[in-house]
């Protein structure tokens, strides 16, 4: 049995020297449902998540039976079955899933709305002038490039010479929001594939995707990597021809629940867009257990939402997470779940335990590398989990890059048109979300699901690093399962972008 570590957000906010996997970190819960008003006191508002027997519009007998058991329906996502409602009513999940029509219903957090937590995400490190000016970019690189070693490490560099994606291919950024206003981000931005759905129902006010001045800059950091324009200006993406756009679907406390998760997808598959990435975990349980009915639900929601993502065209590709935990384990102890109250501790089956959306099926799980090309010392792993790796950075101290990058870290870009370091799966994710763009932009008629065979048959296959003794102290870090084409640190291997825009 395998202790959980503490952890929030799924980028770290790294020191130059070195690496903290305990740190941002967030996990699956206690065995309590939704929360409940104390004696005496008065209820407070609660989220839900109804799932329906059936893909359609909620009917009258379902409506009144929501409304009998205390619930106000806030939208219905009619292509799934999913309505998202709110409730001060004790009781109210259990009640209505009594209701004839109802598969499932759950909360979708244990602290009432509006969230009374606030996270500890970390702030980046900014990129300094000095370290601007000593780039020392040459030919067309953009002036920041001599920094990404990130690049070279998937062939990106090369494939850039071959073609930057095609404008006609989206990329959601599922994340905390993205400033479009970033001159790296704003060439590529595509504005109407763009919304808030922090709610569980879309707004399109102009703007509302962006974060606001004290939220975290994560989503933007990650729209950089994949399609920071080829501009002359700061760095370059991944795939920089191609559009991005961004789904804010985490609250000002940094909390990403079901409801705006579901949101999140919904758009996506609604707008076409061709990748979504998903550099984060539906909080507030790590992993959501199938004999909870809470729990149940939400897994449920998500799935339903992801799967019709996919049906429309969307690569959907998620984060594997911070911790060094070998998600082929048969149990782990989560001791921070519920991270929106109070946790507990409890034991993870992870045969009945999901961490959503990464574990959910078709969804591409990235898990994260330094500059060395080896598996990061926080990067979850697991064989038949992980499905293929990408850069995602580490301690300069454990991986450290070839000049003139002097950080071991991934540079992206940061709201206010600034650049700045960050690493964590959440890191590694767009890099692979990049190169199934590049790959969706030479085949513009393919589906979903060829895009991905094409993404793991061009991986560049990598076998396990056996002893895995990451800080060199004598002990091993992490275990290393299966074959060069296909294990538990590097699936299918190094994404290639080169491969992808010329196979």
């Amino acid at each position: 049995m395998t202790a959980l570590l503490s952890r929030h957000r799924r980028a770290l906010a790294l020191p130059l020297g070195m690496v903290t996997a305990t740190a941002l970190a967030v996990l699956p819960g206690v065995q309590a449902s939704a929360a409940e008003a104390a004696p005496g006191t008065t209820a407070a508002s609660f989220s839900y998540v109804v799932n329906l027997r059936t893909a359609k519009a909620p009917s009258a007998r379902i409506e009144r039976g929501i409304a009998r058991a205390g619930g106000t329906i806030v939208t219905s996502y009619d292509r799934i079955g999913v309505v998202v409602v709110r409730s001060a009513a004790p009781g109210f999940a259990a009640a209505v899933r009594t209701v004839r029509g109802v598969e499932s219903a759950g909360a979708t957090r244990t602290a009432p709305l509006p969230s009374a937590a606030t996270t500890d995400m970390g702030a980046p490190r900014v990129l300094t002038s000095g370290e601007a000016a000593k780039a020392g970019a040459t030919g067309d690189q953009d002036p920041l490039e001599p920094l990404q070693w990130d690049l070279p490490a998937i062939k990106a560099d090369k494939a850039h010479q071959k073609s930057l994606g095609s404008s006609r291919v989206t990329v959601a950024v599922i994340d905390t929001g993205v400033d479009d206003t970033h001159p790296d981000i704003a060439p590529n931005f595509d504005r109407a594939a763009s919304v808030n759905c922090v709610t569980g129902k879309p707004d399109t006010t102009d703007g509302a995707w962006r974060p606001g001045a004290s939220e975290s800059p994560h989503g933007t950091h990650v729209a950089g990597e994949i399609a920071a324009a080829r501009n002359g200006i700061g760095m370059t993406g991944v795939a920089p021809g191609v559009k991005v756009s961004g789904i804010k679907v985490s609250n000002p406390d940094g909390y990403f629940y079901t409801e705006a998760v579901v949101c999140g997808f919904m758009w996506a598959a609604e707008h076409e867009v061709d990748v979504t990435n998903n550099s984060y975990y539906t909080d507030p349980w790590y992993f959501n257990c199938d004999n909870d009915p809470d729990q149940k639900a939400l897994v449920e929601a998500v799935s339903r939402a992801s799967r019709h993502a996919e049906r429309r065209g969307a690569v959907n590709v998620a984060a594997a997470g911070n911790e060094n935990l070998d998600f082929a384990a048969r149990t782990l102890t989560d001791s921070t779940s519920p991270n929106d109250s109070t946790p507990g501790d409890r034991v993870v089956d992870l045969s009945r335990c999901f961490d959503i959306p990464t574990q959910l099926p078709g969804v591409v799980t990235v898990s994260a590398t330094g500059a060395k090309g080896v598996k990061s010392s926080y990067s979850n792993y697991g064989r038949g989990v992980i499905d293929i790796t990408a850069p995602g950075g580490d301690s300069t101290v454990y991986q450290t890059p070839a000049p003139p990058a002097t950080s071991g870290l991934i540079l992206g870009t940061l709201p206010g048109g600034k650049w700045g370091y960050m690493a964590g799966t959440s890191m590694a994710a767009p890099h692979v979300a990049g190169v199934a763009a590049l790959i969706k932009s030479r085949h513009p008629h393919a589906p979903a699901a060829l895009v991905k065979a094409k993404l793991f048959a061009q991986a560049d296959a990598l076998a396990c690093t056996d002893p895995y003794d990451i800080n060199g102290d004598g002990r091993i870090d992490a275990v290393c399962q299966g074959p060069k084409n296909r294990n538990g640190f590097y699936g299918r291997g190094m994404a290639d972008a080169l491969d992808a825009v010329t196979r």
